[in-house]
């Protein structure tokens, strides 16, 4: 398939800006990926198609201010650096802007002299390999301090309210961008859903920027994803089989936890507890190992995760989906309206 296959129109006006209150009261589209209906409901309905027995499956990372300015140790220079993914204790990988001020060896200072960083070396990609002189829990609560909220370009308003773009169950540090699906979740949602029967695993996969890197070439086969880094738990493994042997669905929140799932079925053939990273691309042909329903988002156009949902729900009605979502002016992108795909 070609890329431009995954285009459709979309008026500016419908990128959300900012998110909806409460967060469970935005917009639900209701997609059978087997007959491509399509129902309008609200997100607070999702219990409605939720059955005892099944399991509901959450990314649990927590998006770090990733965002930092440093200043160049001998001009004072300015840079942005964007922090991807810690590669080990101190060390990160970053996107660095302008990436002419910051050659291999340059240091750069934060916060006044909070920390120091130095350029160790230059990905392929362009990327920057730092690390800081500090410990490196320590950097943490340096990123509280200076660090600003990572949010995607095409959200143009502050945020007034950081843990709007965090989920109400995060816990482990270490994304750069949120697990969208999971914003319109409340605790008392989450309530209502535990008490009806069904059952909530959690699972970690700390997003990095390449899920939402644009594909540059014309065959889709060509893109090549970059690496994130996911955590399966035993107790989660075991909820999945226990959900499959009883015949009830696993329903992944999110295409992070969907890739997740689908890396560790497709490493081992089956479920278990996993540590790894995975640079697995989702597109139409693959078949799914472990995921039986999906709740997510409304992706950009010609993105790895539109890809990924038209693996699942099929192309054509995926992009009758979100046709008919422009017209009925769906709220789109991180900040937007859900789909639940069943």
């Amino acid at each position: 398939m070609k890329t431009s296959d995954f285009f459709y129109e979309l008026p500016q006006e419908l990128i959300a800006q900012t998110p909806v209150e409460p967060r469970d009261s935005s917009r639900l589209m209701v997609v059978d990926k087997v007959t491509g209906a399509l129902e309008h409901k609200k997100f607070c309905d999702l219990s409605d198609y939720l059955n005892e027995g099944d399991c509901l499956i959450l990314n649990d990372t927590r998006v770090i201010p990733a965002r930092i300015y440093g200043e160049k140790k001998d001009t004072g220079a300015v840079v942005e650096f964007l922090l991807l993914r810690q590669r080990e204790n101190n060390v990160w990988e970053c996107l660095c802007k302008p990436g002419k001020r910051a050659k291999v060896n340059t240091e750069f200072v934060f916060g006044e002299g909070l920390v120091v960083c130095k350029v160790l070396d230059i990905s392929d990609d362009g990327n920057r390999i730092i690390k800081f002189d500090c410990d490196s829990k320590e950097i943490y609560n340096i990123l509280d301090k200076i660090g600003k909220m990572p949010l995607p370009p095409y959200i143009t308003e502050e945020l007034k309210n950081g843990e709007r773009y965090q989920t109400v169950y995060s816990k482990e540090l270490g994304s750069a961008a949120a697990p969208t699906a999971g914003l319109h979740f409340t605790k008392d949602m989450l309530d209502r859903i535990r008490k009806k029967g069904v059952n909530i695993g959690y699972v970690t996969l700390h997003v990095g920027l390449g899920t939402f890197r644009p594909v540059k070439v014309d065959d889709v086969t060509q893109h090549k994803m970059h690496s994130e880094h996911y955590q399966l738990p035993a107790e989660t493994a075991e909820l999945i089989n226990k959900t499959k042997k009883n015949g009830k669905r696993v329903i992944s929140v999110g295409t992070t936890s969907t890739r997740t799932l689908e890396s560790v079925a497709t490493k081992y053939g089956c479920i278990k507890e996993d540590e790894d990273d995975t640079s697995i691309f989702i597109y139409p042909g693959y078949e799914f190992k472990c995921v039986d329903a999906l709740v997510t988002n409304f992706h950009l156009p010609e993105s790895t995760l539109i890809m990924l949902v038209s693996a699942f729900a099929g192309y054509n009605n995926i992009m009758n989906a979100y046709n008919t979502a422009v017209e009925e002016k769906y709220r789109f992108f991180s900040f937007g309206d859900a789909m639940f795909i069943k």
